[in-house]
């Protein structure tokens, strides 16, 4: 199987250690532990009190991390969605956490997979499932979806400008014969764009779906309140995302949280007995440097957010 290189490095290794980090003997969660890269530097700062608890959807990121991570006996990793972070917590027994991760997207692993049918570029099925056991499948959003739902898809979690002309070709075409394949379906929208848009609509057509596919930005929403709670007093949440539909919800969940009033402007005085629960230390989302993109183009479009809980832990 080999290891864990057939991911890439970890995105922001040096600033997500740093932020998370407070103490070598704390419990710590990392939500997407993917190949295992950013839970191996956090494990290697941990004494013998210090726990990591990985957990991850896919069951090949999980065996790729085992065999990354398997010289460090402070570490348990688990197969689940992150939006049921709180079920693997109780089940070991390990709250509250010192810190919580979460490094969102897809990994490249997943994506050179063709049998995932993930990428636009590779020909395989189309699944893009991150767990094998989830129902619905790419296939099923492209071949079932009525055309107002893919519109709906492409335009909100693809933010792609084409989204009515792109939902009414796969319409058209799965009524001739059923769309299989990712070239079957990156065919369809190159035949419907001009060449100089293709890259960019192929990508986002291929998000928007594998977004509907795995439910990910409900997911997410879910996560980070659960991750919030899970947390001590002091302890830190922090996410890398990588495009702005993920960013946009963590920056609102943070300021949300850090907000010590909710209430319409247009009040007299507050009502709504809200108190600021986190204060965030990036004031604005740390990004790569160059060098790091150079190396890893994966960090390009990355955004780390980090906050910290203000209020007491009071059970997940």
């Amino acid at each position: 199987m080999g290891s864990g290189k057939f991911f890439h490095e970890p995105v922001l290794s040096r600033p997500v250690t740093d932020f998370l980090l407070q103490s070598p003997k704390g419990i710590y969660l990392d939500c997407t532990v993917g190949g295992g890269g950013h839970a191996e530097e956090i494990l290697k700062r941990l004494n013998e009190n210090g726990f990591l608890i990985g957990i991850d959807a896919d069951a090949d990121a999980l065996a790729f991390a085992r065999e990354r991570l398997q010289r460090f006996p402070n570490v348990a990793l688990q197969q689940i969605f992150y939006d049921q972070l709180d079920v693997v917590l109780v089940r070991l027994e390990k709250y509250p956490v010192e810190g919580v991760l979460f490094d969102l997207g897809i990994s490249s692993f997943q994506v050179d997979r063709q049998e995932r049918g993930f990428s636009y570029l590779k020909e395989g099925p189309l699944d893009m499932r991150f767990q094998a056991a989830q129902r619905l499948t790419a296939k099923e959003v492209v071949n079932e979806y009525r055309e107002e739902e893919l519109g709906r898809i492409l335009r909100e979690y693809g933010e792609e400008p084409h989204w009515r002309r792109l939902a009414r070709a796969i319409v058209e075409a799965r009524q001739v014969h059923p769309i299989e394949t990712t070239v079957q379906l990156a065919e369809i929208v190159r035949s419907r764009v001009p060449q100089r848009f293709q890259i960019k609509t192929l990508a986002r057509v291929f998000q928007a779906i594998r977004i509907e596919v795995n439910d990910e930005l409900n997911r997410l929403r879910r996560a980070l309140e659960k991750a919030f709670r899970a947390l001590r007093k002091g302890g830190r949440l922090v996410v890398i995302s990588y495009h702005s539909l993920e960013d946009r919800i963590v920056k609102d969940f943070f300021r949300y949280k850090a907000s010590a009033c909710v209430c319409p402007p247009e009040w007299p005085q507050c009502r709504c007995d809200k108190v600021s629960e986190v204060k965030i230390l990036t004031r604005q989302p740390l990004v790569p440097t160059p060098e790091e993109v150079q190396a890893n183009p994966r960090a390009r479009s990355a955004r780390l957010r980090v906050a910290e809980k203000i209020v007491p832990f009071e059970g997940i």
